[in-house]
């Protein structure tokens, strides 16, 4: 993804001991058709501090969204908030299984990336849910999109 991506949601702010997903997810969803979007794919974002996974603790906090991409910020609904996600590289996995697995971002982040020749960038890291993503089901389907950048 090279260019940028504007969104409107929620948000709330969370860590992995405290994960409140779930609760976002349930907040947003009834209001999810006050919003004018360029398509029916949601994305689950997190937007974690510059540290985040080199001193990681599971009770490291971080914001959650939920939201939808837009054309443009012209009608944000009351109480939601729009967010520019910023292009740049990524490397995208198809992932297939429940979204309460976590193996896949340990996959990721502990084997995929430092086998790799790819570091971890400081840009929200997000999933696409679109039309074949099934709210805890093994068969539903959704991509994953992990910022990065070159090592060197």
């Amino acid at each position: 993804m090279t260019n940028e991506r504007k969104l409107v949601g929620l948000r709330m702010t969370m860590s992995f001991t405290d994960y409140k997903a779930g609760q976002l997810w349930q907040r947003f969803m009834p209001r999810r058709s006050e919003i004018k979007s360029l398509s029916d794919e949601l994305i689950s974002m997190a937007v974690y501090s510059s540290t985040h996974f080199t001193d990681f603790n599971p009770s490291n906090r971080f914001d959650k969204w939920a939201a939808v991409e837009v054309v443009n910020f012209d009608t944000v609904p009351t109480g939601m908030e729009p967010f520019t996600l910023t292009g740049g590289l990524y490397a995208v996995f198809d992932y297939k299984g429940l979204s309460t697995d976590n193996t896949i971002f340990q996959y990721i982040i502990g084997e995929w990336l430092p086998d790799s020749d790819y570091t971890l960038d400081n840009r929200p890291h997000f999933e696409v849910l679109g039309s074949k993503y099934k709210n805890n089901n093994p068969d539903s389907e959704e991509e994953i999109w992990i910022p990065v950048k070159v090592s060197t």
